[in-house]
């Protein structure tokens, strides 16, 4: 197998970011993003991928939680497509429904080297832990916009808390199940002979 990590930087006046991935990895992380429930995610995010993730954040907090949380899936984002390289024998297409007691989030991701996003669905809550419940949302377009991904999202509950959480395990499984190497294939799973 070949070594799938990448280490990636991003320093703005806005956001001083170190993520490190390894997509094969055991579901390892260490986080810091000065978002309490934002780093709850985004441990989550390594259990349920069994991604190592670290990702260390010292962002514009005083003004509030969008550059931080922006600026972190751009930064992951750019490790998944630099880990996945030229994305050879993965599996490319998966879906996953993943519930939180009252709460549902279905994600479907295609790893077609073409961002587009899509999301269905309300929080109902506005703010959970000193995280905007729309940044959520957010995290997803701005993953997809700079990982090359088609991903189509959506929630369905009564408590942000569960709503985001469910999301942000269904985008795992997802990615976890979509960048799995295919060992009946070699090459890369399209027409064209890239993605």
């Amino acid at each position: 197998m070949t070594d799938r990590t990448a280490a990636v930087t991003r320093e703005t006046a806005e956001t001083d970011i170190e993520v490190t991935l390894d997509i094969d990895g055991d579901g390892d992380s260490t986080v810091d993003t000065g978002i309490g429930f934002f780093d709850h995610m985004l441990d989550a995010f390594s259990t349920h991928g069994l991604f190592d993730l670290t990702v260390q954040c010292d962002g514009d907090l005083d003004i509030d939680d969008h550059h931080t949380v922006e600026d972190v899936a751009i930064t992951l984002g750019e490790a998944f497509e630099t880990a996945l390289g030229e994305k050879r024998g993965i599996v490319r297409f998966a879906d996953r429904k993943v519930p939180l007691d009252e709460a549902v989030a279905s994600v479907v991701v295609d790893i077609s080297g073409r961002p587009y996003y899509e999301f269905e669905g309300a929080f109902s809550q506005a703010e959970v832990g000193g995280m905007t419940s729309h940044m959520a949302k957010h995290f997803g377009r701005s993953l997809a916009m700079n990982a090359g991904l088609t991903l189509h999202c959506g929630v369905s509950g009564e408590n942000a808390h569960h709503e985001i959480e469910a999301l942000f395990k269904g985008l795992a499984r997802a990615l976890d199940d979509a960048t799995r190497l295919d060992e009946r294939r070699g090459d890369v799973a399209s027409t064209k002979g890239e993605l």
